[in-house]
């Protein structure tokens, strides 16, 4: 847990560093996820920070506002109206404040969340996921390369496990072939997961499959490699994050 909480804490300073230095302009920069900007996907992290620390701190409170939550969508666009200098105070108030009820989570112990409840490793490394994938979103609006780092393999292995969910949120039944992730590292080592003896395989950059898992890429702009129907199947739908199904996103030659 605490190799996590430093990940998640490295990985939202790298948010920060794209966020410190907006004008007010900049928060309205249209990110990938369409009709969203920059201070929609800040504002998705804050909202879900706080409701990450009342499901750690608070369970039966949490799972009275799940009761009463809109969509995404309409998050957001409830949020508009916040000037970019509150939103930022929000989001770093938020994310303070789901840190230090992370620090005093056990690994093991469950979380329930918006899709099945989770151990509190996984939650912690779901908050990961998250906050790189929006920060994503966030990097290409502004057209800032970053360097991918090894805090992937947190992203990769939940994208991992989240294989059972990919097919239960489209309510389809999950091939009983088991797939096993063969990926290189952005270091360029290799990672592994799932039975070394699967026919069904998943090849190719860790980064890639990240950008799948999280639906920030279309599978054919990725360099990932599918061998056996059931790797393929799984890849045309991947989601590593709880909620109903993504849009995803268009390939780039559309």
């Amino acid at each position: 847990m605490a190799g996590l909480l430093t990940d998640l804490q490295a990985e939202t300073d790298s948010l920060e560093a794209l966020l410190a230095p907006l004008r007010p302009a900049g928060w309205e920069t249209p990110t990938p996820a369409e009709g969203w900007a920059v201070r929609d996907q800040v504002s998705h992290l804050a909202w879900f920070d706080d409701a990450a620390a009342l499901a750690v701190t608070d369970p039966d409170a949490f799972l009275a506002l799940v009761a009463r939550t809109g969509s995404v969508d309409d998050l957001a666009e409830a949020s508009r109206g916040l000037p970019p200098g509150e939103l930022h105070a929000w989001f770093r108030t938020a994310r303070a404040r789901s840190l230090e009820a992370f620090a005093a989570l056990g690994a093991r112990t469950r979380v329930p969340w918006f899709g099945p409840a989770m151990s509190g490793a996984s939650f912690v490394t779901a908050r990961l996921m998250e906050t790189w994938a929006h920060g994503q979103d966030v990097a290409d609006a502004l057209g800032v390369a970053r360097e991918p780092t090894d805090r992937l393999r947190h992203v990769a292995l939940l994208g991992f496990r989240a294989r059972p969910y990919s097919f239960a949120a489209r309510g389809l039944p999950q091939p009983a072939e088991p797939v096993r992730v063969e990926l290189t590292t952005p270091a360029g080592d290799p990672w592994t997961a799932g039975p070394p003896d699967a026919r069904a395989v998943v090849r190719g950059p860790m980064l890639d499959f990240c950008l799948l898992a999280t639906q920030r890429v279309h599978l054919s702009d990725t360099a990932l490699e599918t061998a056996g129907e059931p790797a393929r199947a799984w890849m045309e739908i991947a989601q590593a994050f709880a909620g109903p199904p993504g849009k995803g996103r268009p390939p780039r030659s559309g």
